[in-house]
């Protein structure tokens, strides 16, 4: 009897010491994405359920509340800093996930430095994240350019395409999509024969995609997301651009094909970090965010449910929601959940994880909607993404 008090007295001790150790007696997780813009398909809204499914999957562990906050950081830079800084000062929020949008998710990465608080990426994919603009306080979760022109850029060189022209959104992560995919179809023997910038949020792509080919290009890569791949596909559809060339989509997530349709997007190559039809497990969960959210989910609301998972797990076995031993219990332990098997997060702040090379199948291989992808490859995370022996990143040692 005495030995089952004294082990409920430590219990009670070590869960008390625990809560002591809670800022603001709770945690408190921000999703900061696009509510209203061209990112709002494939992360917004659905990363929020994504995010409180994954608190209510965890339960009641800490004997403090866990709770989730967003907002629309309208994809400019000074309104999600704005809105970050609000919630890291007067809020309490201990960390920001998800952030779509290049430009301000490096803008709110420094903004976690400069607060020593955390910040894990989902929707971006700016590959600068972790490489010359990494943080001790950032990580990287879901996808990156890296990895996309790893996978899609080989892919399509050796299904014959030499010859590429860039259609690119005009801001960090379209220059730095094109920069990596260059790089990695030079590398492959194949050339690009032309470029062209397109503002965010363009609504005709018609003068942009017509210099394609006029320069003899046989792959067009869209370097853009959301709405603006979108609507590019779609017209380049229309121009028959299709049939005379390879459409390459470099950042096409779930809900792009479900709005273009599979007569449009049908054959487009494209690389994923998830896909609902996967797995068992990737089935099960996506059933229950479907009947939430409805629709399947992307790998960027798919990435947030992970990362806020093994977030709270962190907090639970080290005991505080403070940066920097979270992160470090974060780094120290691999990822194993429906979305990554044995995923690690690296120095840099990368998640390694494995990536699939997909095609878009044709309306008679599809059995209804969101039947959509074929997975062609596994690409290994160590293959996919950037190796630390040609990193930037300044915690990286070489």
């Amino acid at each position: 009897m005495k030995r089952t008090v004294s082990c409920l007295a430590m219990m009670v001790a070590l869960t008390t010491a625990a809560h002591a150790q809670m800022a603001n007696d709770g945690i408190k997780i921000g999703v900061l994405t696009d509510q209203s813009g061209v990112f709002s398909s494939l992360a917004g809204a659905g990363s929020v359920v994504a995010a409180n499914m994954a608190v209510e999957d965890f339960g009641d562990k800490f004997g403090v509340p866990v709770q989730v906050v967003s907002a629309d950081h309208q994809n400019k830079a000074d309104v999600g800093t704005q809105i970050a800084r609000q919630w890291y000062d007067v809020e309490g929020v201990d960390v920001i996930v998800d952030v779509p949008n290049s430009s301000v998710v490096l803008a709110v990465q420094e903004l976690a430095r400069e607060k020593d608080r955390m910040l894990i990426a989902s929707g971006s994919g700016t590959a600068a994240l972790t490489n010359e603009s990494c943080s001790p306080n950032g990580m990287h979760w879901t996808w990156d350019t890296y990895a996309v022109a790893v996978s899609t850029g080989k892919a399509m060189v050796e299904q014959g395409g030499d010859k590429w022209f860039f259609l690119t959104a005009d801001y960090a992560f379209g220059h730095t999509m094109q920069k990596d995919v260059t790089a990695v179809v030079e590398g492959a023997g194949a050339q690009v024969v032309g470029s062209v910038v397109a503002p965010l949020n363009t609504a005709d792509f018609s003068s942009y995609l017509l210099q394609a080919p006029a320069a003899g290009a046989n792959v067009i890569a869209l370097a853009n997301g959301g709405t603006d791949t979108i609507n590019s596909l779609k017209q380049a559809q229309e121009f028959g651009l299709n049939q005379q060339a390879r459409l390459a989509g470099l950042a096409i997530f779930l809900t792009d094909v479900h709005s273009i349709g599979l007569d449009a997007a049908q054959g487009l190559y494209l690389t994923t970090g998830f896909y609902w039809d996967r797995t068992e497990e990737s089935r099960e969960w996506s059933k229950r965010f479907f009947d939430r959210h409805g629709a399947m989910p992307t790998m960027a609301q798919a990435g947030v449910y992970s990362a806020v998972t093994h977030y709270l797990n962190a907090i639970a076995q080290t005991g505080t929601d403070s940066a920097a031993p979270v992160i470090a219990q974060m780094k120290a332990t691999p990822v194993n959940d429906f979305f990554a098997q044995n995923g690690t997060i690296r120095e840099d702040g990368r998640m390694v994880h494995d990536m699939y090379l997909a095609q878009v199948k044709t309306p008679a291989e599809s059995s209804g909607p969101w039947d959509y992808y074929k997975i062609l490859a596994t690409v290994p995370g160590d293959e996919a993404f950037r190796p630390l022996s040609e990193s930037a990143c300044p915690l990286v040692k070489h």
